[in-house]
């Protein structure tokens, strides 16, 4: 059995539940307040994980914790027989996942800080830095999504398919307005937001809706 440690406006916990779904695995939610309660600091959550991040994963007895990335890895390398959404048949596939897992990282500490701080009251952020460091990388995605497209490409990577590394990146762009950052002059991530939501088992979250 799956339990999930969750929070339903947390885009990490987010990313976890959609792949999820995707994957059409079940699993049961495990509610923690993250605010206003901040449980996610409390000692029964940080004896689960010590970084005191969401989501933390316990697969049977199996737990994962440490950030989103890693929960999704061990999901798509065990539930995905066809090891689309982790293609690692060679080097290269393997590298190129690994590269825009850490970007979404990245777009977690630039654009999901600036929500943290204007949705949740996360006062010692320096929001601005946040926004700036934000609008540099969803450019740099921008731009190679509009390559990828005149390549043929519809995803992060190589493959035909969508992988991790799109499910990774996908919350946190998709919530940067709400961190005060606009998507309206990046097209190409338009575009590539709404081939995510025609995914087969797309599922929303409050602020992320399917398409009609």
């Amino acid at each position: 059995m799956i339990r999930l440690y969750d929070y339903e406006l947390s885009a990490d916990a987010y990313k976890a539940r959609l792949l999820l779904a995707l994957l059409r695995v079940p699993w049961t939610p495990v509610h923690v307040d993250f605010y206003p309660g901040r449980a996610h600091h409390a000692p029964w959550f940080l004896a689960l994980n010590p970084r005191g991040d969401l989501p933390v994963l316990d697969d049977d007895g199996t737990i994962v914790a440490g950030d989103a990335q890693a929960v999704m890895v061990h999901l798509a390398r065990r539930y995905d027989a066809g090891r689309t959404w982790y293609p690692d048949s060679t080097h290269e596939q393997i590298g190129q996942v690994a590269i825009w897992l850490s970007f979404a990282d990245a777009l977690t500490q630039t654009a999901g800080a600036a929500r943290l701080h204007d949705g949740f009251f996360y006062d010692h952020i320096d929001v601005a830095t946040a926004r700036d460091g934000a609008c540099e990388l969803l450019a740099a995605l921008d731009e190679h999504l509009w390559f990828g497209e005149q390549e043929g490409r519809d995803w992060l990577c190589a493959p035909a398919t969508p992988t991790v590394a799109d499910i990774a990146c996908f919350p946190d762009v998709m919530l940067a307005q709400e961190g005060g950052i606009a998507l309206d002059q990046y097209r190409a991530i338009r575009r590539w937001t709404q081939r995510v939501k025609r995914l087969p088992q797309f599922i929303p979250m409050p602020g992320i809706f399917s398409i009609a």
